[in-house]
C-alpha cells in the first residue's frame, strides 16, 4: 500500500490510527471488503423497495413525526434532497476544519459497514472531499444528539449535491463551484440516502474523538508540568513512592507516580533535604488528582472508540437477515454521558495545576513574590494567576452536564434527546481552557526555577526547561505578558517529547 495512504476496512479503526490519519494528512480509500458490502446493501434495498408492499421507515415513508405518510416511488429521490435542504438549520461558529475532516472520516466508516444503503459513489465521494481539502463549512450549533445530529450532517453533506458551502485552502467557496472545478457532477440520492447522511453521532462523535486524542496529551503535559513545578517549589518525594500507590490500587494514581519518579530521576534539587515536612495538596495529591483523571479519560475513550467503529444511522439494513429495522442507534446517550465526565476529569487538570501556579507565586520557599527581583517595583506573575483562574472558574460553568436534559422535539415523537452535541462541543471548550491553564503553569514554573540555580534537576525536566527558553524569556523586569502566554501555548501544541 502507499505510504500516505489508509484503507477503510471491515476491520475496527484505532485511535492511533486516526491520529496518524489526522497528523500526516493522509489520504484515504476505500477497501475492497468496503465496496463490496457497500454494493450488496444498495442492491437489496433496491430490490426491497420494488416487492415489500408495507411501508419502510424513511425508505418510502416521510421523517420523524411524518414517519406514516408514504412517498411515491418516483418522488423517493427528491424525498433525500428536501430531507437535507430542511434539516440544514445550523448556527453559530463554524466547526473547526480538523474536526469536520474527523466529520468526515467517521462519516465514511460508518457507512461503510454496509448497513446503510447508500450507493458507492456517494461514500466515494465523501472520501474525495477528504482526500481534496474539500471540507464542508458546518455549524457548532442545532443538534440535539438523538435522531442523530441532524442538522450539522446536514450541512457536512449539502456538497454532495451541489448546495451549501466548503472551505477549500482556508477560504470558503460554494459547493457547486467547487464540484465544477473537479469535475463532479452532484449525487443524485437514491432512496434512504439522504437519511443515511444525516442520521449518525459524527458531529458529537468527530468533536468526542478530537477531545479523547487531546485529553490524553493534556493528562500527559499535565504530569510533565507538574514535576517541574515540584521542582521549582521545593517539594518532596515521598508522595510519588510505588508503596503509597499501591496500597490504594487505582491504575491511574500508579501510573501518574511512575511518570513522576521517571521525569524526576537524576534531579540533584528532589533528592537534597528538605526543611517542610509537607507539601500543599497540589502537590502532595498529584498521583490521586492526576490519576483519577486519567481513570476517566481511559473509560472516555473505550466508549468513545466503540462510537467510532459503530453503524449510527437509521433503519438499519440487514440484507443477509432480509430485515430492515427502525431502532435508535443515532441517540448519542453514551456521548453525552462520557463527554459531561471528559470535561469534568480535564478540568480537574486545570483546576489543580492553577493552585500550583498559585504556590508558586506566594512567596514561599525562597522564592521572590510574584517572581520577580524586584517585587513592588515589578508586578511579576501576578497576573498570569488570575488569568488562570478566571479560566478555571470559566471551566466550571462549562462542566455543568448537558446530558441531563431533555427536550421533546418532532411533536412528540422524539420525546427524549441526549443533548450530546452540546455535552461534545463544552468539552471540547474545557480542552482548549486546560491548555492555556497548563501553559500558564509552564510559564510560572519555569521562572521560579531560574531561582533554583545552580542545581540541577533531572535530564528530562533539563531538557524541558531548555527547549522552553528557546521560545520565552525569563522575566527580569515588568513587559507585556500576553505574547510570552501566547507563546507558551504554542510551545504545549508543539512540543512532542515522545
Amino acid at each position: 500500500m502507499e505510504k500516505n495512504v489508509f484503507e477503510i476496512t471491515l476491520k475496527d479503526m484505532t485511535f492511533d490510527e486516526i491520529a496518524r490519519i489526522m497528523d500526516r494528512s493522509m489520504r484515504i480509500r476505500l477497501g475492497e471488503d468496503v465496496l463490496a458490502a457497500v454494493r450488496k446493501c444498495r442492491d437489496y434495498l433496491d430490490a426491497k423497495t420494488k416487492t415489500h408492499k408495507e411501508p419502510i421507515y424513511g425508505v418510502t415513508t416521510g421523517f420523524g413525526s411524518l414517519c406514516n405518510v408514504s412517498i411515491s416511488e418516483e418522488q423517493l429521490s427528491q424525498l433525500q434532497k428536501n430531507l437535507m435542504m430542511s434539516h440544514a438549520c445550523g448556527l453559530g461558529e463554524p466547526v473547526p476544519e480538523a474536526v469536520v475532516r474527523l466529520m468526515l472520516l467517521l462519516k465514511i466508516k460508518s457507512l461503510s459497514y454496509g448497513k446503510s444503503g447508500v450507493q458507492v459513489v456517494t461514500i466515494q465521494r465523501l472520501a474525495d472531499f477528504f482526500n481534496q481539502g474539500v471540507v464542508p463549512v458546518v455549524y457548532q450549533q442545532g443538534s440535539l444528539g438523538a435522531s442523530g445530529d441532524l442538522a450539522p450532517l446536514a450541512h457536512l453533506c449539502l456538497p454532495l449535491v451541489g448546495l451549501g458551502e466548503v472551505w477549500v485552502e482556508g477560504r470558503k467557496r460554494p459547493a457547486s463551484e467547487i464540484l465544477a472545478k473537479h469535475g463532479w457532477e452532484p449525487i443524485t440520492l437514491a432512496s434512504k440516502e439522504g437519511l443515511a447522511l444525516l442520521n449518525g453521532t459524527q458531529f458529537m462523535n468527530a468533536f468526542a474523538v478530537h477531545n479523547v486524542l487531546k485529553a490524553r496529551r493534556l493528562s500527559k503535559l499535565a504530569d510533565l508540568i507538574g514535576a517541574l513545578s515540584l521542582e521549582a517549589f521545593d517539594g518532596r518525594i515521598e508522595p510519588f513512592y510505588a508503596q503509597i500507590q499501591d496500597v490504594r490500587r487505582h491504575q491511574g494514581q500508579v501510573d501518574t507516580a511512575a511518570a513522576f519518579r521517571q521525569y524526576l530521576e537524576g534531579s540533584q534539587l528532589i533528592g537534597r533535604k528538605k526543611t517542610h515536612v509537607q507539601d500543599p495538596y497540589s502537590f502532595r495529591c498529584i498521583p490521586q488528582v492526576h490519576g483519577a483523571s486519567k481513570d476517566a479519560i481511559e473509560y472516555v475513550s473505550r466508549i468513545t472508540f466503540e462510537e467510532v467503529n459503530a453503524v449510527t444511522d437509521n433503519p438499519t439494513v440487514f440484507p443477509d437477515e432480509d430485515l430492515v429495522v427502525s431502532a435508535g442507534n443515532f441517540h448519542g446517550q453514551p456521548l453525552a454521558l462520557t463527554q459531561d465526565f471528559l470535561a469534568i476529569a480535564v478540568s480537574e487538570l486545570a483546576d489543580i495545576s492553577e493552585r500550583r501556579t498559585y504556590q508558586l507565586i506566594a512567596g514561599k520557599r525562597d522564592l521572590p513574590s510574584f517572581l520577580v527581583k524586584k517585587p513592588g517595583l515589578n508586578s511579576g506573575f501576578m497576573i498570569p494567576q488570575y488569568a488562570a483562574a478566571s479560566i478555571v472558574s470559566q471551566n466550571k460553568q462549562l462542566c455543568c452536564p448537558a446530558s441531563v436534559d431533555s427536550i421533546e422535539s418532532s411533536q412528540g415523537q422524539e420525546d427524549h434527546v441526549s443533548m450530546g452535541a452540546n455535552a461534545a462541543t463544552k468539552a471540547f471548550r474545557v480542552m482548549e481552557n486546560t491548555e492555556r491553564v497548563l501553559a500558564i503553569e509552564l510559564f510560572n514554573a519555569a521562572q521560579a526555577f531560574e531561582f533554583r540555580r545552580p542545581l540541577k534537576s533531572s535530564p528530562v525536566l533539563e531538557e524541558l526547561y531548555a527547549a522552553y527558553r528557546k521560545e520565552v524569556p525569563f522575566v527580569e523586569d515588568d513587559q507585556v505578558m500576553y505574547p510570552l502566554i501566547g507563546k507558551s501555548v504554542d510551545f504545549l501544541r508543539a512540543w512532542n517529547r515522545d
